[in-house]
């Protein structure tokens, strides 16, 4: 006779509960006094392809398919230094290393390590996230992937 629980049950409604948080503390975000109420939306996307503009737009919608689930790095960088290795091998835990941001500065929002956004932390039921405050826009992205 078997006892096995369902972890995965409860793993997914663990899940789901945070997702509804998560939501939540977006749509309280949207619905605060003193925000622009402007709604954002996903940006669309054309095919440049020679075959996919003679298709028309069911083909550039699976074009865009084809590449929405390919995993990228995000990172959150809250500052940076530079130290020398001596410094390094004295750390010991409850060390403190100072960083070059300042307390209350924007984070950077890095996508494979380009800036794309610049936001502020938040917590919703004990985790981390980071509320976008300034977007770098297409043409500034594309003119600091060809500079670096």
């Amino acid at each position: 006779m078997s006892t096995d629980t369902p972890t995965d049950a409860f793993d997914t409604s663990a899940q789901d509960r945070a997702a509804d948080d998560w939501a939540q503390a977006l749509e309280e975000q949207a619905s605060a006094p003193g925000k622009s109420g402007e709604a954002e939306s996903a940006p669309e996307f054309e095919s440049i392809s020679g075959p996919a503009k003679a298709n028309g737009k069911a083909a550039s919608q699976n074009d865009i398919q084809m590449v929405l689930d390919i995993p990228v790095q995000l990172t959150v960088e809250l500052g940076r230094t530079k130290v020398p290795i001596k410094y390094i091998l004295q750390l010991a835990q409850g060390s403190v290393v100072e960083l070059d941001a300042l307390a209350g500065e924007p984070m950077d929002v890095l996508v494979n390590g380009y800036l794309i956004a610049q936001g502020e932390v938040v917590v919703v039921n004990e985790k981390f996230g980071i509320r976008l405050t300034d977007i770098v826009t297409p043409s500034e992205r594309m003119r600091r992937v060809s500079r670096g």
